[in-house]
């Protein structure tokens, strides 16, 4: 993002957007009148309203706008002569409170309170400056890539929930609920009764074409299967469950089907970003969390100019209150939450395949530190460390790093020189 030039920008729109019209307050550069207009979202208006800014003001303009992606976003990216300036939501309604108590709100005042803001204060606000094509499909992805794991685990719970009403002995029969053998067992055979019914050489097949081929865990399952006894024998309930089960594996199936697929359109988009190197090796990273990282930061090296720029604006830095002799930490409430979220999962990840990783966190619980408060201490020390990989463009490189550690005489590796 670059900062606000006021001399830059032929002109100043304050944008409320909605999901039928768009309210807009329009001021020409170095002239104090406004004036209001009402966009309908139809993309034929959209474009002839955009185009009428050009030929009015000519180029540059500055739209300010609560978002920086959605659909009034990617409308107007695709015009040179205009360039967004993202306005924290929260920050616009503290705005609004401080000029209006009373709380009335308004879509046409929005647009304008805005714009007013944003003259106010430009060195506090930043134009939006995308990245390139293959880092933006790339981060639509990983994002969808997540929600679909999220309806995963719903889905799974639920129907982990659902069997324990009336065929709890499936649970016991497979080690994992979130796999196609699972969903295609309970599709197949909803209830204790109908898989009691079916024939030994009927079970053995289904394992086998979906390579559920080791001897002794199959015959487990097939004595589980014969030995079962009902929890319940009450019909119109078996009747029930058993066919919300199945809707609800047949859910699960195409959500775990559509999680592999994203994962192969992922991993080939990654694979050939330049800076996808600086990611893939990380300790805990994986398929799934390094191109989450690489997204993360961007390939934008002038993005950020500190490690505490990201910390903040990924929301891993805690938020430090003082008032009097009172002083209080907390929490950071406004954030992109899928970046903090990423920096955190992977941080968690991390203790299991990096040393000095796994001796902080240790240290962080010996403090009283609850996991997750300590895993967010270490996503909070990682970022610091990728941030110098990344200026550097230089892949992290464990030993190395401990090497460092130990000639600073950082506690977090003492006699480290002896194990590498």
């Amino acid at each position: 993002m670059e900062a606000i030039s006021e001399s830059y920008f032929k002109a100043f729109v304050g944008l409320d957007w909605a999901d039928k019209k768009h309210d807009a307050c329009i001021q020409r550069a170095g002239f104090s009148e406004r004036e209001f207009a009402c966009i309908p979202h139809r993309v034929d208006k959209i474009e002839e309203w955009a185009l009428s800014l050009y030929q009015r003001f000519g180029g540059p303009v500055a739209i300010i706008v609560e978002l920086t992606r959605g659909p009034v976003v990617y409308a107007l990216q695709k015009y040179d002569f205009i360039e967004i300036v993202p306005v924290n939501p929260s920050t616009l309604a503290r705005y609004r409170k401080l000029l209006h108590p009373s709380g009335a709100k308004d879509d046409p005042s929005d647009a304008e309170l805005a714009l007013d803001l944003v003259l106010k204060h430009p060195e506090r606000f930043q134009t939006l400056k995308a990245q390139g094509p293959q880092l933006r499909e790339l981060q639509l992805l990983v994002e969808h890539r997540r929600q679909l794991v999220a309806d995963k685990v719903r889905l799974t719970n639920r129907l982990n929930a659902a069997l324990k009403q009336y065929y709890p002995q499936c649970l016991d029969w497979f080690q994992r609920l979130d796999t196609v053998l699972f969903c295609s067992f309970l599709q197949r055979w909803p209830s204790l009764e109908k898989v009691q019914s079916a024939d030994t050489k009927t079970l053995k097949k289904f394992f086998q074409e979906h390579r559920a081929n080791r001897k002794e865990v199959q015959e487990q399952r097939l004595r589980g299967i014969r030995s079962a006894r009902p929890l319940t024998v009450d019909k119109p309930l078996i009747s029930a469950y058993a066919r919300k089960v199945q809707v609800l594996a047949e859910q699960l199936e195409v959500s775990l089907r559509a999680i592999k697929q994203y994962d192969t359109e992922i991993e080939s988009l990654a694979v050939g970003h330049p800076d996808y190197e600086l990611f893939e090796n990380l300790p805990g990273a994986g398929a799934a969390l390094a191109p989450r990282l690489l997204v993360a930061f961007g390939e934008q090296r002038d993005r950020f100019q500190s490690a505490d720029e990201i910390q903040m604006y990924v929301g891993v830095a805690p938020v430090t209150e003082r008032s009097g002799q009172k002083k209080w930490v907390h929490w950071r409430t406004q954030c992109p939450r899928f970046l903090r979220q990423t920096f955190i999962e992977w941080a968690s990840h991390s203790i299991c395949y990096s040393y000095w990783a796994e001796v902080y966190y240790r240290q962080q619980r010996e403090k009283g530190k609850g996991h997750q408060a300590a895993v967010r201490s270490l996503a909070y020390k990682w970022i610091r460390v990728l941030y110098r990989c990344w200026q550097s463009n230089t892949a992290y490189d464990e030993s190395r790093y401990l090497k460092a550690l130990n000639r600073r005489g950082s506690t977090l590796i003492s006699g480290v020189a002896q194990n590498t």
